[in-house]
């Protein structure tokens, strides 16, 4: 009935939730394909000056979840006034290969056949939408 007495830490973040949320969306804008070799490469080598308390990528990592809520919200209130005029695209996200959807069961009642305009497949279809 005794816990095993191990204490965890509760460190106080290193970044305010401004510079989090302004390095998530440099990211993004950047042509880096992986946010760990953007952190590691430009961020801790050439941003440091800018971010004197800059935590380590495992620690960023861990600030990450804290942010998206207040980041989202930024975003949503970027978005212009739609006009009307919209354009729409999709792609699709195989699950697995035609020959396994009777033996798939990690994604049961959510994917589903799909088709394109090429072939069928099995698994999600994500739209986009944007305004001009």
């Amino acid at each position: 009935m005794l816990g095993n007495r191990i204490e965890k830490r509760q460190r106080r973040r290193s970044l305010c939730m401004s510079e989090i949320m302004t390095i998530l969306i440099a990211f993004h804008q950047s042509h880096y394909r992986d946010f760990k070799h953007f952190y590691q490469v430009l961020v801790s080598a050439y941003w440091r000056s800018k971010f004197p308390r800059l935590p380590s990528y495992t620690r960023f990592i861990e600030f990450m979840s804290s942010v998206m809520m207040p980041l989202c919200i930024y975003l949503k209130h970027c978005f212009g006034q739609c006009t009307g005029i919209s354009f729409v695209d999709s792609i699709y996200l195989h699950v697995c290969h035609n020959r396994r959807i009777p033996q798939h069961r990690v994604f049961i009642g959510m994917a589903a056949r799909g088709k394109t305009s090429v072939d069928w497949f099995f698994g999600f279809k994500l739209h986009l939408l944007v305004n001009e």
